[in-house]
């Protein structure tokens, strides 16, 4: 079986967001999977998709600040018409990725137990963001 459709994240403020549920609550034809793949791509270059911890939210913060401090906004960027945080989003689009390869097994993605989804939003105001999903699987 293929599946594939786009699903829609409402806009983030600037930060790393756990989205699993959000992800598995827009494809309700997972169930239908015993055995099979879920590759996410996220169709932004301003953001950007991980896996990481689910559980302390001072991880995502911890993170934001790293990439606040490895890629700041001040730097003197040539591509700056958009904003003084869209060349650094690029950046950290580009050192993230945007896209994931995940397994399901009966239903349900197998990610380990600290394991989330995460949206790395990287503008200020990134806005509502598109991912497409598709499954393959039996």
């Amino acid at each position: 079986m293929w599946h594939q459709q786009t699903l829609s994240l409402s806009a983030k403020a600037r930060g790393f967001h756990l989205i699993t549920d959000e992800i598995i609550e827009q494809l309700p034809v997972m169930r239908e999977i015993n055995t099979g793949l879920l590759h996410l791509l996220l169709q932004h270059t301003s953001a950007s998709l991980t896996l990481n911890e689910n559980c302390d939210p001072t991880v995502r913060s911890d993170m934001e600040q790293h990439f606040m401090r490895q890629v700041p906004e001040n730097a003197p960027y040539q591509h700056d018409y958009e904003g003084v945080d869209d060349m650094p989003a690029h950046i950290k689009s580009s050192l993230l990725g945007v896209s994931l390869l995940l397994p399901v097994n009966r239903g349900r993605l197998v990610l380990g137990t600290w394991q989330g989804i995460w949206l790395g939003e990287h503008r200020i105001q990134g806005g509502s963001r598109r991912i497409i999903a598709t499954l393959q699987g039996e």
